[in-house]
């Protein structure tokens, strides 16, 4: 029995599949064990520190905060709906009942009814599971998003931190869903381009996941120190002089705050209760 060219998708798909997946396990496991060394653990960092000081800040002055989470939400929805339309193309094309005479002229493997049934099943499910993710994404960001517009409420920062990291995880698993599903797309063109797409797909993200960058602790700007103490000062020599002045004109060198009580002693007793 010789070599048959149906062997290779036999062999390079699930090899394909293979490579995906354990580099999405190793992903994982820098995620959890040095989050500061990806590009996931990076912008969680930088989105806590955000959700910080949005906090600080009262809620009817949370208008850039409003627009960054409509921003993101805009996002998800646009990708949801899109990975829902390629799905239905998807399901659209499995339909067809010429689909099989343009791909047995163009693939080198197997053109089986069986295994075009399953490359076209793995794809929908492909975008399926990415539509779903980022409909999550979406939910997250909405509840972040009610959060942080509730107004005279001590609301926890850990509430609207969790439902930003989460909608941020979704977002993620969404668009793993697509990178899935563009080497599962090459899959209809023979196995070996969707081997070589898993590969390529793999060496990318691995550059793109991979962070150099140092975690900056974000604190209070020094422009903004700057100016608080200048302020501080500004108001401390206005009153000094205020008081010097008062006290030249006050009869017997008495101090300003005689003054004032001689002058309104029902205003000094108010003030003392």
């Amino acid at each position: 029995m010789g070599w048959r060219k149906e062997y290779l998708d036999v062999i390079l798909v699930p090899g394909g599949l293979l490579v995906l997946l354990c580099y999405h396990v190793f992903l994982v496991y820098r995620c959890v064990k040095f989050p500061e060394k990806t590009v996931i653990g990076y912008e969680n960092h930088n989105k806590r520190a955000w959700v910080e000081r949005m906090m600080q800040v009262d809620a009817k002055e949370r208008g850039l905060a409003f627009s960054v989470m409509g921003s993101n939400i805009s996002a998800a929805t646009f990708l949801a709906s899109t990975s829902l339309t390629l799905g239905s193309l998807i399901g659209t094309w499995v339909g067809s009942s010429t689909r099989n005479m343009f791909i047995s002229h163009i693939t080198y493997g197997s053109t089986s009814a069986s295994i075009i049934s399953v490359k076209y099943i793995s794809l929908l499910a492909c975008f399926l599971a990415s539509f779903a993710a980022f409909v999550q994404s979406v939910r997250h960001y909405v509840h972040a998003n009610l959060l942080l517009s509730m107004p005279n409420t001590d609301v926890p920062i850990s509430f609207v931190e969790k439902d930003v990291i989460r909608g941020n995880l979704f977002w993620c698993i969404g668009l793993r869903g697509l990178y899935f599903a563009t080497s599962l797309l090459l899959w209809i063109f023979g196995p070996i381009p969707m081997f070589l797409a898993s590969v390529v797909t793999v060496a990318v993200l691995h550059i793109l996941d991979t962070n150099s960058t140092p975690l900056h602790q974000f604190k209070a700007s020094q422009q903004h120190n700057n100016l608080v103490r200048k302020m501080e000062e500004e108001i401390t020599l206005v009153a000094t002089r205020v008081g010097e002045h008062l006290r030249r004109k006050s009869p017997n060198g008495s101090s300003t705050i005689d003054v004032v009580t001689h002058q309104h002693p029902q205003s000094t007793n108010l003030s003392t209760l």
